[in-house]
C-alpha cells in the first residue's frame, strides 16, 4: 500500500491485530496480536492483490487489510495450536 510509512504501518497493523484478537476472543497476548496484525496486513495485501481487489488507499485501507489478515492468521494459529 502506498502512502503509509513504516511507523504508521506498525501502529495501524498493531491496532488491527489487537482489535482482531479482541473480536475473536483470543488470549495470545498483546504482543502476538500486534505482530499478527502487522504480518496480516502484508499477507492480506498480497492475497487481495492476486485477485485484483483493491481496498481504500492510505491508512484506512491498510487498517482494513490488516484487520482481515490478522483475523485469518489468528484463525490459522488457533488451528495449529490445537
Amino acid at each position: 500500500m502506498e502512502g503509509v510509512g513504516w511507523i504508521a504501518a506498525i501502529i495501524i497493523g498493531g491496532l488491527a491485530g489487537w482489535l482482531a484478537g479482541k473480536l475473536l476472543d483470543v488470549r495470545y497476548g498483546v504482543l502476538l496480536n500486534i505482530l499478527l496484525g502487522i504480518v496480516g496486513s502484508v499477507v492480506a495485501t498480497a492475497i487481495l492483490a492476486q485477485f485484483h481487489i483493491e481496498v481504500a488507499g492510505g491508512r484506512l485501507g491498510y487498517f482494513i487489510t490488516g484487520f482481515i489478515g490478522a483475523c485469518l492468521l489468528i484463525v490459522l494459529v488457533k488451528l495449529v495450536r490445537r
